[in-house]
């Protein structure tokens, strides 16, 4: 988890499919506008294959199986609704402009792969940081100061009281590539949730050699199951400002950082608001079936960090590769795990059991319901069964 990204006004510039500022700062800075006259349509009202994608999506837009190459900003304002069907590849064009897609508030992505024929969004270049990725706005809450927020890139409001608001659908996508780094500490996750709602639907998604984080929540209470991180640069898994959903069949994998020539660090990072431990509503997703694996670095030694204030419900979760499998710190989050607002029962750990206050400790862990500390697991790459056609 990093600070909040500077203000991207420039890329948020309302281009629609119309020409895009004849100020040459601004077209420097947003010059996918001009690439809307790339775009073909079929008889049948849908984008043709080999269109170029970017600027503001107005109205519905329904693309067609096949390529695409996306430059720029894809900025779905509402009410429109972005259609990608099963099959589809949006290839992120490496040039000086800032790729992303961005579902702002009452706007809805719809994108429904199979395991056969999954969605996968990429870039030219194959290698983390090479785009921006995916952000969803939505209206349901955030713990932030005054209960609402702007996105860290695009400048999109979320959040709100519409805790079944729905965006959408992610169903058998994949991410690749993304972090784009705005400087060395503001980088881009695979897919970022902004107060995303329970009527959203996202399942079997995977982000796959991200520079920043995989998935990663900012309040809300959108639900996942059967999703994957594999070689995310930070961390796997990261919430804050509140988030409350249930999260199923969930993994993580980092290879050795020799062989993907960066390291990674948590495979779980979780807040509940890091500037105010004590903000209401506090997050408290519930998971369970989690495995997740580390690469054993001696630099980033987490694998579940639990913090700021955050509870938890987790069940049913192995944690392997972290020579810290399992660290839980801050006065609020430990007094949650004592006094049972939050719970660990069946996690299994590759290591000692940490606690930076010792407020919750290793004995509470050790007694509670099938847990286990310094247990023999495997660190070899999860093929589980649901994983297999749609994952790499």
């Amino acid at each position: 988890m990093k600070t909040k990204l500077f203000s991207l006004a420039a890329l948020a510039l309302s281009v629609g499919f119309a020409a895009c500022s004849s100020d040459p700062e601004e077209t420097t800075n947003d010059a996918q506008g001009e690439q809307q006259g790339a775009v073909q349509t079929l008889p049948d009202g849908t984008v043709a294959p080999g269109s170029v994608l970017g600027g503001d999506v107005t109205a519905d837009m329904t693309l067609a199986e096949g390529t695409y190459t996306l430059s720029g900003r894809l900025q779905v304002k509402a009410p429109a609704t972005l259609t990608i069907p099963a099959g589809t590849r949006i290839v992120a064009q490496y040039d000086e402009t800032v790729d992303f897609i961005l579902i702002e508030q009452g706007a809805k992505i719809m994108a429904e792969g199979t395991a056969d024929k999954p969605i996968v969004m990429t870039s030219e270049r194959e290698e983390d940081g090479a785009w921006g990725g995916l952000h969803i706005c939505g209206r349901a809450h955030t713990n932030v100061s005054g209960g609402a927020g702007v996105s860290e890139i695009g400048n999109a409001p979320y959040g709100g009281n519409v805790e079944n608001d729905n965006s959408g659908v992610l169903r058998y996508v994949r991410l690749e590539y993304t972090g784009y780094a705005f400087d060395d500490e503001h980088e881009s996750n695979g897919v970022s949730f902004y107060g995303v709602g329970g009527g959203t639907t996202v399942s079997h998604v995977q982000a796959y050699r991200g520079a920043d984080d995989g998935l990663e929540f900012f309040g809300g209470s959108v639900c996942i199951d059967h999703c994957v991180v594999v070689d995310c640069g930070d961390d796997s898994f990261d919430w804050t400002e509140g988030w409350n959903g249930t999260a199923t069949d969930l993994v993580a994998y980092q290879s050795p950082a020799d062989e993907l020539g960066y390291d990674c660090d948590c495979l779980i990072e979780a807040d509940n608001n890091g500037s105010n431990p004590l903000a209401t509503p506090f997050a408290h997703p519930r998971l369970s079936r989690l495995t997740l694996v580390g690469n054993n670095s001696a630099s980033n030694k987490r694998g579940i960090r639990l913090r700021a204030g955050t509870h938890v419900t987790i069940d049913d979760a192995t944690v392997s590769g972290k020579p810290n499998a399992l660290t839980v710190e801050t006065e609020e989050t430990e007094t949650a795990l004592r006094d049972g607002v939050s719970s660990l029962t069946n996690v299994r750990i590759a290591s000692p059991f940490a606690s930076k206050e010792g407020i919750y400790t290793a004995e509470m862990f050790a007694t509670a319901t099938g847990n286990q500390a310094e247990a023999q697991l495997p660190v070899a790459k999860p093929a589980l069964d649901w994983m297999r056609g749609w994952t790499k």
